[in-house]
């Protein structure tokens, strides 16, 4: 086929595009410590990613490589699949990738130059000497792919492929082992037109040579030399970023890996694993734990020091265009990963987390769903759980005097003003669902109360206390249920639900309620006491209920025989039955609704349970650490069905979701020190000394408009808690002997206490509400029955 020559032509589009993501199993991350803001992946063998100046901010797509010998023969190497990565010690991010074919070797090796927003990839192409090496790269100027603009050009008498859209350029420059140019034949394209690998496709090599390409979704490719370093700048401008791109390979490939392997160096010297871990983890586990560390630290943002986005990819990327993806900032994730670094003893890093969740809360004192890094929300549910967890590592810090000069009282403060005013019912539980009573988030919410606690004054301390013992008092009656259809199909006289709705409160009947599955193709509600979830793990695990209690235990086994699967790797859970947030039956990529599979976050919980019922962690730590990708990374989830070799989904081994997942990694270090110490490492130490896993015995029943206790047992003192100043008017047995009590300014909230503990079984107190600030009644009468105490 003729060559296409067109140095001043401009590429053909094709008429649509719909861009997507790079796979989302990566197999490295990497990023400098030092002044460069630029992030990097690795997944089927090539660069796949990179993001500057946030890791929130994707700039392009891949970066492969396509090795022919100009006469028909080609190959891109990720289609391959014959590569090794490995890790510089096993730890350090700076990664290389040896290709095996039966004609060549191709050997890359990956950095971020720790002076410069560069990324620098060399290379060396061994065989058969026909052999020729050729790029491919896929800009995301912008965070999307629809107004992307490409040239080929010059700069400084240097050969560079550009690329640019808004505030951003992208520059690439290549040099052989001599310093000389190694960019040899370039051109640009549209990606499904006229870009580089559809060019070999048609006619078996580089045969087209545009000069320009976009706006649309474009497309990189040039010859190289055999062997080489290649440097891909980006800044504020297409000429900005070839300057960096050119001043990187000027000082060579050779001191930016040293000065890269000496920052991670630095950092990985103050991180303290016991040293009791040997004997107690293998080698594989031990490796594990050291790279969770580092996986952990790539997530961290240069510009908003404290931010780690939840994962560098996209789920399901191949398929996805999602804007978002994980690589934006969740609370809770944020505080999982913070508590595996505390556990570390890494508290500078803990603690610039808290000041940069001070710097995101919101007014009201809750956080956002999930926020770029900068603060701007993406999602816009509100979740208790990440209101509560942020006030978990202030106490943490505060335990371990760490916090030198944050102040965290009016954090504090406010915060549990939010989850008292809007608990122990949250818009959505930690799976981002359903509205209702989660054991999960409540364990949590309680946990913050009690841990928040000293740093509020007075009433405001007795309050928190007051509202945390009386939902820790009240988890079974508002969650517990027996005796339903799947109980008994499981052999239990019942179990924690997953979700209680929200009427539970207000009103008997509740539980029956339907609650919704979402991620499903069609509507599936089936009654909320017929579901059950992992999450209730979490009340033995901070201590609110005991591991041997009745109710905890009939859930675990419950959860053991309905949500875990056995896979070649180990067991793995379910999040909850009837989960559809995973592949379809058939391997095709998550696309709105799909089948739930195994997290193995989840068998790093079970695992916490284990060790708090004395048996044997070392199955879950061994599983965690079987079901890592290739490149020694944690899964979101994995494959737990018949295997599907065409989609590469093997059972125990990593899905399409995001991989490597921080809140693995943060779980997985948890899991390995609290084996190490005999106990939960991320255990709030108040809470579990003031529970010591025993349901409380209060003397008082609490009543709010949104929390209506409907029975008062004899003996018991009646407190309401309201959100403003009022005055109580009450009486018994309709409306005998009325009396009136004003409340009391508990800072959290407005409390009255009516003295009803010398109240017979049967009286009925009725009671309403004057609102002075409004000059208004209630309007509504209401009243709760005096009952005697059930028999043992």
């Amino acid at each position: 086929m003729a060559e296409i020559i067109a140095p001043e032509g401009k590429a053909p589009a094709p008429t649509m595009v719909c861009p997507t993501w790079a796979p989302a199993a990566k197999d490295a991350v990497g990023t400098a410590l030092g002044k460069s803001r630029l992030w990097f992946t690795v997944a089927q063998g090539i660069v796949t990613e990179v993001y500057y100046p946030r890791p929130d901010i994707p700039q392009l797509k891949d970066l492969g490589f396509i090795v022919g010998d100009d006469a028909g023969f080609w190959v891109e190497v990720r289609r391959l699949g014959s590569y090794a990565v490995t890790w510089l010690d096993e730890v350090i991010p700076a990664v290389t990738i040896t290709h095996r074919h039966e004609r060549f070797t191709l050997t890359l090796k990956i950095c971020a130059d720790p002076e410069r927003d560069v990324l620098l990839v060399d290379f060396v192409l061994l065989g058969e000497p026909a052999l020729q090496l050729y790029m491919l790269a896929a800009p995301r100027i912008g965070e999307d792919a629809f107004n992307n603009c490409a040239w080929t050009g010059d700069w400084a008498g240097r050969q560079v492929l550009w690329a640019e859209q808004g505030p951003f350029g992208l520059a690439i420059a290549a040099v052989d082992r001599a310093g000389a140019q190694a960019l040899q034949q370039r051109s640009v394209g549209c990606v499904g037109e006229s870009d580089g690998w559809q060019d070999f496709q048609r006619s078996g090599g580089m045969r087209a040579h545009y000069a320009e390409a976009g706006p649309g979704e474009v497309a990189l490719t040039a010859q190289l030399t055999r062997a080489g370093t290649l440097a891909l700048g980006l800044s504020s401008s297409r000429e900005a970023a070839a300057t960096l791109a050119l001043q990187s390979l000027a000082e060579g490939f050779g001191t930016a890996w040293t000065a890269y392997e000496a920052g991670w160096r630095q950092w990985l010297d103050g991180v303290h694993f016991p040293p009791t871990l040997s004997a107690k983890l293998s080698a594989e586990s031990a490796r594990l734990l050291r790279r969770s560390a580092t996986v952990i630290k790539c997530h961290e943002d240069h510009t908003f020091p404290g931010a780690f986005v939840a994962s560098l990819s996209v789920p399901w990327g191949e398929s996805s265009s999602s804007r978002g993806g994980y690589h934006l900032v969740w609370a809770r994730d944020l505080v999982e990963t913070a508590s595996a670094l505390v556990a570390l003893g890494c508290l500078v890093d803990a603690r610039r987390i808290l000041v940069y969740l001070i710097g995101t809360q919101q007014a009201d004192g809750h956080w956002l769903q999930n926020q770029w890094l900068g603060g701007k929300p993406f999602w816009q549910g509100i979740q208790l759980d990440e209101t509560a967890f942020p006030v978990l590592l202030a106490g943490a810090l505060a335990e371990r005097n760490a916090l030198e000069d944050v102040r965290i009282r009016d954090m504090v403060r406010r915060a549990l003003a939010f989850i008292v005013r809007e608990g122990p019912v949250t818009c959505q539980d930690r799976w981002e669902e359903d509205t209702g009573v989660n054991t999960f988030t409540v364990a949590v919410a309680i946990a913050a109360l009690v841990e928040g606690s000293p740093f509020l004054d007075g009433c405001e301390a007795e309050c928190a206390l007051m509202v945390a013992d009386f939902w820790n008092a009240n988890l079974e009656e508002w969650t517990w249920a027996a005796d339903t259809t799947l109980a008994r199909s499981l052999g239990v006289l019942g179990y924690y639900m997953r979700s209680a709705p929200a009427d539970v409160l207000i009103h008997d009947g509740a539980k029956v309620e339907g609650l919704l599955v979402k991620n499903r193709a069609q509507d599936f509600e089936p009654e909320a006491d017929e579901q059950l979830a992992i999450d209730c793990l979490q009340l033995a695990r901070f201590g609110l209920r005991a591991v041997d209690a009745p109710e905890m235990t009939a859930s675990v086994k419950a959860i053991d025989a309905l949500l875990k699967t056995e896979t070649p790797n180990g067991p793995v859970w379910h999040r909850y039955n009837g989960d559809g947030y995973g592949e379809h039956p058939d391997g095709a990529p998550f696309d709105g609704w799909g089948k739930g599979r195994g997290w193995p976050l989840l068998t790093g919980e079970r695992g916490h349970l284990a060790l708090l019922a004395g048996d044997d962690v070392q199955p879950y730590v061994a599983a965690m650490t079987r079901m890592t990708g290739p490149g020694g990374m944690l899964p979101e989830q994995v494959w737990d069905s018949e295997a599907i070799p065409e989609r590469g989904l093997y059972p125990g081994r990593p899905s399409g979701s995001a991989m490597p997942l921080v809140w693995a990694h943060a779980e997985f270090i948890k899991l390995a020190l609290s084996a190490a110490a005999g106990t939960p490492v991320d255990r709030p130490t108040r809470t579990w000394t003031r529970y010591q896993g025993k349901r409380p015995a209060l003397d008082y029943a609490l009543w709010r408009p949104r929390q209506r206790v409907r029975q008062l047992l004899v003996g018991r003192e009646l407190r309401f808690l309201l959100p403003e100043a009022a005055r109580v008017h009450w009486g018994t047995n309709g409306w005998k002997d009325p009396a009136d009590v004003l409340t009391e300014d508990w800072g959290l909230g407005h409390v009255a206490r009516l003295p009803t503990a010398g109240l017979a079984a049967g009286v009925s107190v009725e009671f309403t509400f004057y609102w002075p600030a409004r000059g208004e009644w209630q309007g509504e009468d209401f009243h709760i029955t005096v009952i005697a105490e059930p028999a043992p």
